[in-house]
């Protein structure tokens, strides 16, 4: 473990030492901030009540992430080779990210009904701008140089594209795609609290139903769990893809 790793280690673990010391100093009770220790108690003693909802939850983002990546990417790529497209299509990306999710969660539910399609598309949404703009704005930090070369040896765009433009964006597409998939979550979990049967949203809302306040705390911390999986996840594959880095 290296030096940003352990104080990174010894930081989490001072949080949660001083979480539970003043819940056990100040006498709160369960069912208003649970200590730690219940916490990580209930996430494992009670892991096959919650792990069903929580694979209902990851299949919804990983669906989400999958249909983000298969529409940004082309909208990026389109947007980049028409400056046009671009500038007639920015504001209707950003007035998507300006409306509050809590605002479209209702309707979707009653568009999309209270499957797994609400869900996934609530993710979607949240998950498309940032890997979209990112892309964009790797392919359009291209040098002008290189460009100029590639236009000179007679590359077309689709060659040019796949030689040059997408290595160089590469790294940017992955950084926006860390992004998408932190905050995936957020997408899901807010679908499923408008209108759900299954996952973990639902499970959070009934065991807050309850005063269960320590499963909702351990279904938060599947979730954290669950984003900083994606988000190791994406990093690997960065390191595999991107050999120059």
């Amino acid at each position: 473990m290296n030096r940003v790793n352990l104080l990174a280690a010894l930081f989490v673990v001072l949080i949660l030492g001083v979480w539970q010391f003043l819940v056990w100093i100040l006498a709160v009770p369960v069912f208003i901030l649970p200590p730690p220790s219940s916490i990580f108690a209930t996430a494992l003693i009670k892991a096959p009540l919650i792990l069903p909802h929580a694979a209902v939850t990851c299949i919804e983002i990983l669906l989400g992430i999958f249909l983000a990546v298969c529409t940004a990417v082309p909208l990026a790529i389109v947007m980049f080779a028409k400056p046009s497209m671009e500038k007639a299509l920015a504001p209707f990306l950003v007035a998507s990210q300006a409306i509050p999710v809590f605002a479209l969660a209702p309707l979707l539910v009653v568009w999309l009904g209270y499957g797994i399609a609400s869900k996934v598309f609530m993710a979607w949404v949240i998950i498309f701008f940032p890997i979209c703009i990112s892309l964009l704005e790797g392919l359009k930090s291209c040098d002008p140089e290189f460009r100029v070369l590639f236009r000179l040896m007679g590359a077309s765009f689709f060659k040019t594209l796949t030689l040059l433009y997408w290595p160089w964006a590469l790294p940017r597409f992955f950084a926006g795609l860390k992004v998408g998939v932190t905050v995936a979550t957020i997408g899901a979990v807010i679908g499923e609290w408008v209108g759900a049967q299954k996952g973990l949203g639902f499970l959070m809302i009934q065991s807050n139903a309850r005063l269960q306040v320590d499963l909702v705390f351990a279904a938060i911390l599947w979730l954290t769990f669950m984003g900083l999986t994606l988000w190791w996840l994406v990093g690997v594959l960065e390191r595999k893809i991107i050999k120059w880095k």
